[in-house]
């Protein structure tokens, strides 16, 4: 089972940038896909990005379209999310989520592994 673990979150001027890191314990990192998820207050988690465990192909709520990017680089077992122009709606807690799998996936459901959050504060 794969433990995954988020880093980089904090409190931002609305306008900045943050990159959040996740890091994965399996060696087989490769052969997963991997999604970055939120969750706001009040709110329900939900889908931000994800990337297919070849790299080849990423897809991206429209909320975050843009402004967001996410990456992975396989030899360090770690996904990245670079977050770019934020704004206040932007705070949540972020979660990176993994699953074995061929694509890409938007679906909550889609990814059995969680990592604790990381928080995330834009300040208008």
């Amino acid at each position: 089972q794969v433990q995954l673990v988020e880093s980089g979150g904090g409190l931002v001027q609305a306008g900045g940038s943050l990159r959040l890191s996740c890091v994965a314990s399996d060696s087989t990192f490769s052969t997963y896909a991997m999604g970055w998820f939120r969750q706001a207050p009040g709110k329900e988690r939900e889908f931000v990005a994800t990337i297919t465990r070849s790299d080849a192909s990423t897809y991206y709520a429209d909320s975050v379209k843009g402004r967001f990017t996410i990456s992975r680089d396989n030899a360090k077992n770690t996904v990245y999310l670079q977050m770019n122009s934020l704004k206040p709606e932007d705070t949540a807690v972020y979660y990176c989520a993994a699953r074995l799998g061929t694509y890409y996936y938007t679906k909550i459901t889609a990814y059995p592994y969680w990592g604790q959050g990381t928080q995330v504060t834009v300040s208008s």
